[in-house]
């Protein structure tokens, strides 16, 4: 999960755990899942954020595949974000 943390939304300049979107990484043997979800589903970034997950993820020592699981439930929304990320986007609350 931390090489994910390099991986950043250009839009909204937050990597991706901290935004939410990462459900899920499940590692077996050489590879992973990781399933997540995008802030909207006509989301322009996405095959530029799924590149940049895999890259990240088979970055990491023994990960020589990675597999995308894209989900659309549960619907992102903005109490997903960390702290950080709010704090970050202005958003109190």
């Amino acid at each position: 999960m931390m090489a994910l943390q390099d991986v950043i939304d250009p839009e909204l300049n937050i990597d991706l755990v901290n935004l939410g979107l990462i459900y899920d990484v499940v590692v077996k043997k050489n590879s992973c899942i990781i399933t997540m979800t995008l802030t909207t589903m006509g989301c322009p970034l996405g095959n530029y954020l799924e590149e940049q997950i895999t890259q990240a993820a088979t970055s990491v020592e023994g990960i020589d595949l990675c597999n995308i699981n894209l989900v659309w439930s549960p619907v992102w929304n903005v109490s997903m974000m960390t702290k950080f990320a709010r704090m970050s986007l202005g958003i109190h609350g």
